[in-house]
């Protein structure tokens, strides 16, 4: 009985073993298979007209995400050439990113600002700095007046703000006080931007989609200011998180100490040179500062 046990054993082990050679892939059109799959797993679903970041959505989803990484350690890649590597490494890297912000940041339950919807400018980055909802409005890719085209597009997307707004208010369950204080100083600045917006577009259906923007954007305000004396903990989330989020989402191999240090390095090189710049410039009169805007910009406008 206790050989069969171990025949049995060793059968199943054996069998497992293969299965998983099986799995894996050399192949790199399978990465890119999964990287496509993976895009379209990390855009949320759409509630009641909005991207869901409801704990239940996150929670029901959990299954799919841990499937899709492990499609992705399945893959045998030492033999790729090294930029076929980096590709894999870059897919490793958002879906870290993916739980990481699941897991520790959670903007959508800590930072009222990730609601923010509407964006005048365009980022200096490819993406926008700080996390983001899924359905932005980017104001700044608008030329006015608008074309029939851009205004039917334009009041669809702002449509997402009522829905967004009500949810957030189910979402928000942090205690983070500087990120919530910055929030609505976000949220009143939408505010302010459709309202502008609203005396720039003429049709119908455009300007109701900007009233009921406005009304929920005002009323979602209203309920973070009431929640913001709540609001004591602390924003960070600390040191061991932050390297971690260093070291395998912007794949940079530092630690905090790391990046304190380097701060300190460069700080303590521009107090080097802006002495060495005083000892050469010694026998010249004190500068002046500006005491007014005005005066600032004839400094800077004499200077350029």
């Amino acid at each position: 009985m206790k050989t069969l046990s171990i025949l049995i054993v060793t059968s199943l082990v054996l069998a497992f073993t293969s299965t998983n050679v099986m799995a894996a892939s050399s192949d790199y059109d399978d990465l890119l298979t999964l990287f496509a799959d993976w895009r379209e797993f990390e855009s949320p679903p759409m509630t009641d007209g909005a991207p869901d970041y409801t704990k239940e959505q996150f929670a029901a989803r959990r299954g799919e995400f841990e499937a899709l990484r492990t499609r992705l350690q399945s893959f045998a890649i030492d033999e790729w050439p090294v930029p076929q590597q980096v590709d894999w490494h870059l897919v490793r890297a958002e879906m870290n990113g993916y739980d990481f912000n699941e897991r520790i940041l959670k903007p959508w339950a800590r930072d009222p600002a990730f609601y923010n919807t509407v964006w005048t400018y365009r980022s200096d980055v490819p993406g926008h700095e700080g996390p983001t909802h899924h359905a932005l409005v980017e104001l700044w890719t608008y030329e006015f007046p608008l074309s029939a085209t851009d205004e039917q597009k334009l009041t669809s997307e702002l449509r997402v703000i009522p829905p967004l707004m009500k949810q957030a208010r189910k979402n928000l369950t942090g205690n983070a006080r500087e990120l919530w204080v910055a929030g609505i100083r976000d949220m009143r600045a939408q505010s302010e931007t459709l309202r502008d917006l609203e005396t720039r577009v003429e049709g119908k259906a455009l300007r109701k989609a900007l009233e009921e923007s406005i009304t929920a954007t005002d009323e979602f305000v209203a309920w973070l200011e009431a929640e913001g004396a709540t609001k004591t903990g602390p924003s960070g989330i600390g040191k061991d998180n932050y390297t971690w989020y260093l070291n395998n989402v912007h794949l940079v191999p530092m630690s905090w100490e790391d990046e304190v240090r380097l701060m300190k390095r460069e700080l303590a090189r521009a107090w080097s040179m802006l002495k060495l710049e005083e000892q050469r410039n010694r026998e010249l009169p004190e500068m002046v500062a500006a005491s007014t805007p005005e005066e600032y910009d004839a400094l800077a406008d004499d200077a350029i």
